[in-house]
């Protein structure tokens, strides 16, 4: 019995060095990320063009034209919002195609109505197999806005049939929840006229509840009220102004965010376009990755930090809780169809960086999280549990964490100055402290059922909000 008890103390006592170690390498690796991030943004914003210089390039001919996808499935409370922004942005050649994806609700109605458009033949090559078009309409006020009425197959089907019928060699996708800034094109589209060898390119998504919208543009970016939409927009920018600056560097950035992103369409249609999985955003990177890797085709996968696309985040818990479901699973997948990058040196930095990153930190991460709380259950149970080190563990973790969202929100007032106030900056960074009572370690329990859930293809439903609305906006 003696014996008995010693060996679960000393194992319960592994599971308490296991949980300082995990915790050790997940926030050592987040705080390597920032200071390495910070470093590169205090160089790159000066070398940046200013306003004046993007405008020049709007008469430039060497800019390639680009068109961008918006696929929508019900997206009938935000989806003039999104056009109309995108109808406004600065930029000298591109044009818009709406993929309704079978919709039950007014989106298609709404969209001939407040555009004024009229049915039309519009041949497209099927170069990628999609579910059936069932007609295509143009604007009369906005020629180059088209809208591609199909059958419902999914957002990666949806995405396709926009490639097959997209004319210019540049392919944007944006959501259908999501505003440009009117500049965003413009920063984009400068890193493909300066770099020849750049593929893909993605831009920072920034979170829009809280901002107020009007004419369907940003006028005011505020943050808002609820604690849960605070800590999204903490982790959003770690995500985007730490994590994808750092592996961007790296030459090892697997996933640009389906929010916005663009690609050189000859290379998507070569690897066959969008595959059909929950993670179609990481899943097509991966695929360029390693078709340019295996083709000999010297490229580069970019994020640039100042083009900025606006979307909702989830305002209710479950939603949340489906909407990093859906990720998980799409990390999986991806990562899973795509293992033979795993520590392959072939692969470069991708291989033997990017994917380890993802394997050990992101899909990882929220079993190590599971174990280290699990072992702190235990220790309470069996009265093994040091109150001194509890205590210090869970202040150190709260520091860490505002220190981590300080150091984000900092680098987003650096590059960005988008918040009004540094109130709002530092309201963000402190209330996205609360992630670590209770936010974190549902999302992480999620995160792991849906590791298991990875056959699953259905995205769930996506509750929206009109982008418009402030009141809403307010009170998320």
């Amino acid at each position: 019995m003696f014996l008995s008890l010693l060996s679960l103390a000393n194992t319960l006592l592994c599971f308490q060095v296991l949980v300082l170690l995990i915790f050790l390498i997940i926030n050592g690796s987040y705080t390597y990320v920032t200071i390495f991030a910070f470093r590169h943004l205090r160089k790159s914003v000066d070398a940046r063009p200013d306003l004046a210089q993007l405008l020049a390039l709007t008469k430039s001919a060497n800019m390639r034209p680009i068109s961008i996808v918006v696929p929508a499935y019900n997206e009938q409370v935000t989806i003039l919002d999104t056009v109309l922004a995108a109808t406004r942005i600065n930029y000298p050649e591109f044009e818009i195609l709406i993929v309704n994806d079978g919709s039950t609700d007014e989106t298609l109605q709404r969209l001939i109505e407040f555009f004024d458009m009229v049915p039309i033949a519009r041949p497209a090559r099927m170069l990628v197999g999609t579910t059936p078009s069932r007609g295509v309409y143009v604007s009369r006020r906005n020629p180059n806005l088209w809208v591609i009425d199909k059958e419902n197959g999914g957002k990666a089907d949806a995405l396709n049939t926009g490639l097959n019928f997209s004319r210019y060699p540049l392919f944007c996708a944006i959501d259908a929840d999501s505003i440009l800034d009117p500049d965003a094109l413009l920063r984009m589209g400068h890193q493909f006229l300066i770099n020849r060898e750049l593929i893909a390119a993605g831009g920072s998504v920034r979170v829009l509840n809280g901002c107020v919208v009007e004419d369907s543009r940003v006028t005011r970016v505020r943050s808002p009220r609820s604690i849960l939409a605070n800590i999204q927009i903490a982790e959003y920018l770690r995500s985007f102004m730490a994590g994808r600056v750092t592996l961007s560097e790296y030459d090892s950035l697997l996933i640009i965010s389906g929010a916005f992103g663009i690609f050189r369409k000859d290379l998507m249609l070569a690897i066959g376009g969008f595959r059909k999985t929950v993670g179609e955003d990481m899943d097509l990177v991966l695929r360029l990755h390693r078709y340019c890797v295996d083709h000999g085709i010297r490229y580069k996968v970019y994020f640039v930090s100042e083009p900025v696309c606006w979307t909702q985040v989830p305002s209710d818990v479950l939603s949340l809780l489906r909407q990093r479901n859906r990720w998980q699973r799409g990390l999986v997948d991806s990562i899973w169809h795509n293992r033979v990058m795993l520590f392959n040196p072939k692969y470069g930095n991708a291989g033997t960086v990017g994917m380890p990153f993802f394997l050990f930190i992101e899909l990882f991460g929220p079993l190590m999280e599971f174990i280290g709380y699990i072992s702190f259950i235990l220790f309470f149970i069996f009265n093994m549990l040091n109150p001194v080190f509890a205590l210090l563990f869970f202040m150190i973790s709260i520091l860490w964490g505002m220190w981590l969202n300080t150091a984000a929100v900092t680098l987003d007032n650096f590059v960005q100055h988008k918040y009004e106030s540094l109130f709002d900056s530092y309201k963000i960074a402190i209330l996205g402290s609360f992630e670590y009572i209770g936010y974190r370690q549902l999302v992480a329990v999620e995160r792991l059922i849906s590791t298991f859930q990875v056959t699953r293809t259905h995205w769930g439903k996506a509750e929206r909000k009109d982008l418009t609305n402030e009141d809403k906006n307010k009170c998320d």
